[in-house]
């Protein structure tokens, strides 16, 4: 069987012992590491592969490997690997391309503050709470840090949108509400070269509804995409609290009461319960990343700010809470 010795400890979390085997390896690892040494020339050369683990967060390696036995380089059953770890370089480029695109999306409307942290800190509280009671299996260290990053993401198909749809004043007609809902494809569009197929996900279907009644294309309770049923409780959430020019902000108490009542209808019943259950966190944020953060208040430092200034627009969003 397949056998590489390796000599980085940081590496020892993947993989238990000094050694990785066939059981150690997930069936995805196990097929990449195999086709990529068969791939090279004398089973010697170096490649990128990507290591993954229930308690740790991925890692995109860089894979140095060569035949244990020289003289048996055509045939080897056992190598020495190398690895070097490019995961945060790669996150670093790769998100501030991304971060690009967002701050675009902002000069379309920039008067609603730290929305995007805020949704973004809690989609992530949400998924941990989540991790931490083993509700989704799909639920791991990387979804978190993922969502926590993407779900701010999730109107950026509004740059597609016209400004005088964006900034109107008062209800849109019918053709224009057909239009502001073409965000949801056009955020989905944008974000389909991402590497991770979260952030397509969430732009397209942040606005669907636990029973089938959202946009853009109907769906219903778990054909939704989980990252997008979470992203649409901190999105709703945030929008409530909120103060805009045609409404005042509402106070966390019934902010939550209009969410929950909504459980089984426009939101996942279960992560409503979840919600509840740490909604005292979601105060807590949207206190410390408040548009106007109260004298000598500290920033929570576990909610990660992303720019000096995020501001987005929530007109669709404040219309949808007219029909809850």
């Amino acid at each position: 069987g397949l056998e590489v010795i390796w000599f980085n400890n940081s590496f020892s979390e993947y993989f238990p012992g000094e050694t990785i085997i066939n059981r150690n390896l997930s069936a995805l690892t196990k097929t990449q590491l195999k086709s990529r040494i068969s791939a090279l020339p004398n089973n010697s050369g170096k490649f990128n592969i990507t290591l993954t683990s229930d308690k740790k967060l991925s890692s995109t390696v860089i894979m140095i490997v060569f035949p244990l036995d020289p003289s048996n380089s055509e045939n080897p059953k056992n190598f020495i690997g190398f690895i070097d770890d490019l995961t945060e370089s790669r996150n670093k480029m790769l998100r501030k391309t991304y971060m690009g695109l967002l701050e675009a999306s902002k000069l379309k409307d920039d008067d609603t503050g730290n929305h995007i942290k805020r949704v973004g800190a809690f989609a992530r509280a949400l998924s941990e709470a989540c991790y931490k009671n083993k509700l989704y299996p799909e639920i791991n260290l990387d979804f978190i840090e993922s969502i926590h990053f993407l779900a701010p993401m999730h109107d950026v198909g509004k740059i597609g949108t016209p400004d005088n749809i964006l900034t109107k004043r008062g209800p849109l007609d019918d053709a224009e509400w057909a239009i502001m809902k073409e965000h949801t494809i056009n955020g989905a569009l944008i974000l389909s070269n991402y590497p991770d197929k979260m952030a397509s996900e969430i732009a397209r279907a942040h606005h669907e509804k636990w029973d089938g009644s959202g946009y853009l294309f109907g769906l219903a309770g778990e054909d939704i995409p989980l990252a997008a049923r979470i992203t649409a409780i901190a999105d709703v959430y945030d929008a409530l609290r909120m103060k805009r020019s045609y409404k005042d902000a509402f106070p966390h108490e019934k902010a939550v009461d209009i969410i929950t009542s909504s459980s089984g209808s426009h939101f996942d019943p279960t992560l409503i319960k979840v919600f509840l259950s740490i909604e005292k966190d979601f105060e807590n944020i949207c206190t410390a990343l408040s548009d106007e953060p109260p004298e000598g208040l500290q920033m929570v430092e576990n909610w990660h700010s992303y720019s000096e200034s995020d501001t987005y627009s929530d007109v669709e969003e404040i219309e949808e809470l007219e029909e809850l």
